[in-house]
């Protein structure tokens, strides 16, 4: 399991456009979000603070119950650090989605399912700033929108929280019979 430490390094590589993250011993990671939704500072050279690895544990704990590889969790943990603290404000795209019964009420590193008319898929939510969320596509395959628009592995979305359901993890039973 990828360990956070103080040595890594946020900074913006202009070369490729993309948000980094230096992980010392020759490894980086780019981050998926798209250069028009940073914020200022993203571009600024800044250390992995103690927060950051905070949230990333609390991410990898989040989603320690998914059926990703261990490369696929630290991927989808490190975007969402990254969006958590680098990701410009965006308004709410909910019409992609269809509205829930029930009273969803999400908090940040919780995972929640989405459904759109082709289907539903597993999100992570990043941000819940009230009545809407700004989540992260939480499954490898992609999830289509709509006939010609579909969401990526990591991609990120603000949706009204009224369109989100918990995710409810359905494991096997595995029963020992004893006597």
């Amino acid at each position: 399991m990828l360990k956070p430490t103080n040595s890594w390094t946020w900074y913006y590589d202009h070369k490729d456009d993309s948000l980094m993250l230096d992980l010392g011993e020759e490894m980086l990671f780019r981050v998926s979000i798209p250069t028009k939704h940073l914020v200022t500072s993203a571009y600024e050279r800044t250390v992995f603070t103690v927060d950051d690895a905070s949230v990333f544990l609390d991410y990898r704990e989040s989603i320690a119950q998914l059926d990703l590889s261990e490369p696929r969790k630290a991927e989808l943990a490190l975007n969402a650090v990254a969006a958590s603290r680098f990701h410009k404000p965006m308004m709410p795209k909910s019409w992609f989605f269809e509205t829930q019964q029930g009273d969803c009420k999400p908090e940040n590193g919780d995972l929640i399912t989405l459904q759109s008319e082709f289907g539903d898929a597993k999100y992570l939510v990043i941000e819940n700033s009230g009545c809407a969320s700004l989540c992260m596509l939480a499954d490898v395959e992609p999830h289509a929108l709509t006939s010609t628009k579909e969401m990526a592995f990591c991609d990120t979305i603000k949706v009204m929280n009224d369109r989100m359901q918990a995710f409810v993890n359905e494991l096997p039973l595995n029963f020992a019979l004893v006597g």
